[in-house]
This record gives C-alpha cells, structure tokens and sequence, in this order.
C-alpha cells in the first residue's frame, strides 16, 4: 500500500517578496518639500510674493547656507564616531583672519603683514587650511589619547581660538583684499565648493577603508579596538579632517565677503549640528550618510530664509530652530530603541 509522503503532500510555502525600503533620503526630501510649499502659500497670503520662484532670494540662501555645509560635512563625520565638535565656528574665525592678513593688496599700508602683501592666491588659502587641520588635530588627540571628552575638548578649543582671533590683530577686521582671492567667495563658487566637498566624502564614508573604520568606531568603539582598528589614531584623522573643512569655510567665508572678521561663524557649529541630525545623523554614532546631511543643510536653508521671507522675528527664529533640534534628537531616539527591539 502506498503511503502519502507528508512533506511532498504539504502545501508550498508561499514567500513574499519582501519591498526594498524606501531610502531615508526620500522622507527627507518630502519634508523639504513641504516646507518650501508651505512659505510659498504663507508667501502669497502674509507678503503677496512668491517664495519658491524667487530667483534672488533662493540664491542667497544657498550662498549662505553652503559654508555651513562644508562645516556639516565635517561634523556629520564627528558625530558617526560617537563624538560632537563644538569648536567649528571659532575654528572658521581663526582661519578666516589668518589667510585674510595673506590676501591683502600688494603695498597696503595698513596690512597685517606688509612685508607679505600681493601673495600668489594658493598661500593665503594654505594657511587657512592649515590652520583648521592643526586645531583639528588637537581636538582629536586631546580626545584619542586623553581620555577626554569631546564635548569638553571642542569646548576648550571654541572657546581658545575665538580668543585667539581676536588676539591676532585686536579685534581689528582684515580688509583690502585681492580680487584672486575675493574670486573664491563670487558667484555660485561656495556651492560648487560645497558640493564637490560633499561629493568627496559621500565616496570617502561609503567607499573606502576610511569610512568602515568610522562607522565601526561610531557602532562600538571597543568591537573596532578589538578587530584591529587604530581608534585612537583614526579620532585623529577624523577632526583633522573636520578642522581642516572648518578652515576651508572660513577662506570661504573670509572671500565672500572680502575682509576677515573676528566674530565671523558664530554659531555655525550648531548650525552644522543641526543639520546633520534633521539629515538623520545619529547622536549615539554610527549611522548617517552625507546625501541627509545635505538635504539637512537645505532644510534648514529654507526654514531661516522662508521665516524671514514672512517677517518672523529673528528671536522667534532661534526658537522654533531649538524646538526642531531637539525634536530631531527625539526621533533618533526612538529610532535607537527600535532597533534593540
């Protein structure tokens, strides 16, 4: 007698295909959408202007927007390790009058540095570069090799180079500058600046050795020790690189608006902060991408241009801002308790 053979008599299991997830990036782009289209109909109904098709404003809020998001791109890499760079902004301001004081016209009577007035455009932008990746690196080996934290370190080093810019020539601004080096800040070249610098490092985290060791440093720090990788000597690398992008702002900076200031990027260290946690960058460490930390840049763009495209007081500004901060912060939150469940 025949006997039915059980698991050639069961049903075939049905497998669903399981739906790619949608990409972090869209949500993201969803919102920023509908912010624009929101300040476009309070446009109309508070100005009776529009705010998307406004050539000019749109402009210049990408203008200033792109010098914050070269500081972004660094600090999105600070915070994938775990850690948080406080000392960005001050690091700008140094960088801005140090490669300011370079710049000046040839045979400028009142210049910081006579003997070196009409210097070739590649000095002045060296030594601001420079500037921000020594102060980098020592946040980062105050960090790696202290045992300090980085909140208190990049804290000390905000607080430190902000005197320090206003030491190197008593708080005087740094005026007279090249056109050569007024050409970096003209026009759209801090985007493109921005951009290729976005670029460079959306490949650098997502490609590379460099950004395995990020992430795996940022997810846990005492796993990568063990798998071989030198922490202490990538923190490192990681604020020099995000001190020498704080410096490449401030040359940035410094020839957009064609004199070096003291008090130049205050607050942009924040500003860098909070668009890379909007763009999903996670305060524990170990997740964020670049592409969200440049639609975070946007986001934020909109946000302080569309409030002051309606007249919302600048106060009011500032606090809708921290309500979103931390807002995003919230949401990274519950999004950590998801995925231990």
């Amino acid at each position: 007698m025949a006997i039915d053979n059980p698991i050639t008599q069961a049903p075939a299991a049905t497998i669903k295909p399981q739906r790619r997830p949608y990409p972090p990036e869209l949500s993201m782009l969803l919102v920023l959408l509908g912010i624009g289209l929101f300040f476009e109909a309070a446009g109309w109904v508070l100005v009776g202007q529009s705010f998307l098709f406004n050539s000019a404003r749109l402009t210049v809020m990408i203008l200033q927007m792109s010098v914050v998001g070269i500081i972004a791109i660094g600090a999105t890499q600070v915070l994938i390790t775990g850690g948080v760079d406080l000392s960005a902004g001050s690091l700008l301001a140094v960088a801005a009058m140090v490669s300011a004081s370079l710049a000046q016209e040839h045979d400028y009577a009142r210049a910081v540095f006579p003997a070196l007035t009409g210097l070739p455009i590649v000095w002045p932008i060296l030594a601001g570069l420079l500037v921000g990746i020594i102060s980098g690196a020592i946040n980062g080996g105050l960090i790696a090799f202290t045992g300090i934290p980085p909140f208190i370190a990049t804290l000390g080093m905000m607080v430190s180079a902000r005197g320090v810019a206003n030491w190197y020539t008593h708080g005087e601004p740094v005026s007279m500058l090249s056109d050569s080096y007024a050409s970096i800040g003209s026009g759209i070249m801090p985007v493109v600046i921005f951009l290729v610098v976005a670029a460079i490092f959306h490949v650098a985290l997502g490609y590379t050795r460099y950004g395995k060791f990020t992430y795996a440093i940022g997810a846990n720090r005492q796993a990568a020790r063990v798998s071989g990788i030198n922490v202490g000597r990538h923190l490192l690398i990681v604020y020099a690189i995000a001190g020498l992008l704080a410096g490449l702002a401030g040359v940035v900076t410094s020839a957009r608006s064609v004199t070096g200031q003291p008090g130049m990027g205050t607050g942009y260290e924040l500003d860098a902060i909070a668009a890379a946690v909007i763009g999903g960058v996670s305060l524990a460490g170990g997740i964020g991408r670049i592409t969200g930390t440049v639609i975070g840049v946007l986001i934020l763009g909109v946000m302080t241009s569309g409030f002051t495209f309606i007249r919302i007081d600048a106060y009011y500004q500032e606090i809708v801002k921290g309500i979103i901060i931390v807002g995003a912060v919230i949401a990274d939150q519950y999004r950590q308790r998801n995925r231990r469940v």
